[in-house]
């Protein structure tokens, strides 16, 4: 039996599901999302929880039982609270700046990176060396914060680079004479 499967998603005030046959539409305050389950799983929305069973014993209908689970309670979240990624940038003379829908970042480069922000995902820069993403799409927040970081990813030696807020950086020893 799946431990996250079995308990319902409960729903919010201010946040209402919709389910026409596998497909489910949450609204909430942030938005509207929406996710299509497999046939292994059947989705039901009662006493202001949504509850997802699986058809069958199958191991495929268990799998998909605690990701569909999973998946809807992500949607919840998403158009209530939403998703952040915190980046934090070191190194001397490395910055960041946010200007209309693009992030400048100077990263020690011969040229300034110019990241387009896409749609859906909002990029904000409250100092130079801190960049947050946010969205109501988990899987974009990730990617886009991802893309950033692999503009300078943090080096072993210094600890230079975009580095996720509290990423431990593995530190190597220098060359010794």
């Amino acid at each position: 039996m799946s431990r996250i499967g079995k308990r319902p998603v409960e729903l919010p005030s201010g946040v209402e599901a919709n389910i026409d046959g596998q497909r489910i539409e949450v609204k909430g305050p942030k938005g509207s999302r929406s996710f299509q389950a497999t046939d292994d799983v059947t989705l039901a929305v009662e006493d202001n929880a949504v509850t997802v069973t699986p058809r069958g014993s199958s191991k495929r209908a268990r799998q998909q039982w605690g990701m569909a689970r999973t998946n809807i309670a992500n949607l919840v979240q998403g158009v209530t609270i939403g998703f952040k990624k915190e980046l934090e940038i070191t190194g001397v003379g490395y910055r960041a700046q946010i200007q209309g829908n693009v992030l400048k970042l100077n990263l020690g480069l011969s040229h300034d990176v110019d990241f387009e922000v896409p749609e859906g995902v909002t990029v904000t820069v409250p100092k130079p060396t801190d960049i947050i993403v946010e969205g109501i799409n988990e899987q974009h927040v990730g990617q886009v914060a991802a893309n950033i970081r692999d503009w300078r990813r943090p080096e072993p030696y210094k600890g230079k680079g975009i580095r996720y807020k509290g990423e431990f950086i593995f530190r190597k020893e220098g060359k010794k004479k």
